[in-house]
Formats: C-alpha cells, structure tokens, sequence
C-alpha cells in the first residue's frame, strides 16, 4: 500500500508529521487550491480533501457550516473529484478523501474507489462505516492498493482496537476525545492512558486529531503520536483572515 510507504518515508526525516484537512469548494475551489499551495510549501505531510455531505454526523459546528455552504453553492462529487484529480498531480504529498459511505454508494462504491485510485487519490476515511457494515468497501480498498483508514475512540475497547486495526491501513485516526471536531483538547493523564492503550493496539502510526489547534499541541504529541491533525482551526482561520494566513499559521506549528 502506497501511503503505509509515503507515511514511513516522511516519518523517518520528522519527529511528528502534519495532516490538515479541508472542505471542498468551502468557500470555493479557487480559495481551497490557494491554501492547499500554501500547506504544502510550508511542510504539510498529508492532506484529507472532504467531500462535503448533509449529515456530517463527527463533524462540528465549522465544518458542518462548511460542508452545509459548499453543497448550497451546488459543488458536486464530480467537482470533488476533478478538483481533487488536478491537485494530487500537482503536489507531491499523500492527498485522501474523507466522507460519509453515503457519497461512495451514491457513486457506486467500486466505481468511486476506482476513480479515486485514478486520480491519484492514497487513501479514505470513512467515519460512519464500521468495518462488519464495510465487508465490500474493504475488499475493493485491497484490490486497488488504498488506504482504509479506521478509526479509534476513547470509548473503544483494545480489544476493538485490535479489530479496527486488522482492517486499517496507511494509520489509525486517533479521535483524542469525546464528542465532534472543533472543541479544545487537554493533554492529560488521561489522554496519555488512552495514547498508551492505542499503542498497543496497532503497529500502525497514529494521527491524532479533533481539537489540535497550536504549536504547544503538537509539541505535546511528540513521541506519543506520529500525525497530528490539524481541521477546524485552519478552516476558521481562512474564514477570520482570508487563505493567505495559512502559510504563517503551518509554519508555526513547526
């Protein structure tokens, strides 16, 4: 699998990598290619491109409005796609599609699989699917050499970490708390308990997200996490500040 590669590549030159992730076409494409460009010049390892859906059920309030606003503007899975086909040749970085299984049975899901393999598309994230309900989606990711990210919470026990684990590929998304993106995170006890739990549940790096917002965050991950993953804030800041903000903004988090 190609992005288990690329990820242990990046890894072996980082102490910690950074994944960001964006709407597509929130507040346009034009808008996403700019801060896309300036992630990647500032030292973005790996980017989750999100098909926007109504129900982003994991999702909190910004990119609920974000995904909400981009299908009001009438951005299609089609736009997703081509939009996302031009990047992933442009830049040399994994690029992966996060979204709901109701986009890739829509679609067809051997035929969205298959299109996403084409144009250059490392991997998926799919926050609704569990994999007893994911048995085809599972299947075709193998076929076709993708990554089918899982995902794992402070709820799951290691025993479904395990589990979730057999059928992951590329990482493990590691959720850091309770609820949906946005809110703040602490780096507790706690937390370090739950990092240590992950840790033995897998051989696969992990990336931690939800709440990851400032340079001390990241700095708090290192040696615990291998990804840390960065949504709501830059998203919130390219809507306070305009996409222009961003290159300073990846920078510092160095």
């Amino acid at each position: 699998m190609e992005l288990d590669q690329q990820i242990q590549n990046a890894r072996a030159r980082k102490d910690i990598l950074l994944m960001t992730h964006m709407v597509l076409g929130y507040p346009s494409f034009a808008v996403n290619r700019k801060v896309i460009g300036q992630m990647v010049e500032n030292g973005v390892d790996v980017i989750e491109l999100q098909i926007p859906f109504s129900e982003p059920v994991a999702d909190g309030p910004m990119i609920l409005k974000a995904n909400q606003e981009s299908i009001a503007a009438g951005v299609t899975v089609r736009d997703c796609l081509d939009f996302a086909g031009e990047i992933a040749a442009k830049y040399d970085i994994p690029f992966l599609f996060m979204t709901y299984y109701n986009i890739l049975y829509k679609y067809g899901v051997e035929e969205f699989i298959k299109k996403a393999k084409e144009i250059g598309i490392k991997g998926f994230i799919v926050p609704d699917l569990p994999p007893e309900e994911g048995e085809e989606y599972l299947k075709l990711t193998g076929q076709y050499g993708l990554a089918p990210i899982q995902i794992f919470a402070p709820t799951s026990t290691e025993e479904r970490m395990r589990l979730l684990a057999q059928h992951g590929g590329g990482f493990i998304y590691v959720v850091a708390r309770r609820g949906v993106t946005g809110a703040k995170t602490t780096f507790d006890q706690e937390f370090n308990d739950y990092m240590a739990r992950c840790r033995r549940a897998t051989d696969l790096p992990l990336a931690v997200g939800f709440g990851i917002s400032a340079k001390d965050d990241i700095d708090m991950l290192k040696g615990k996490a291998d990804i840390a993953v960065i949504g709501t804030a830059t998203i919130k800041l390219v809507e306070e500040k305009g996409p222009d903000a961003v290159g300073g903004f990846i920078k510092g988090l160095r």
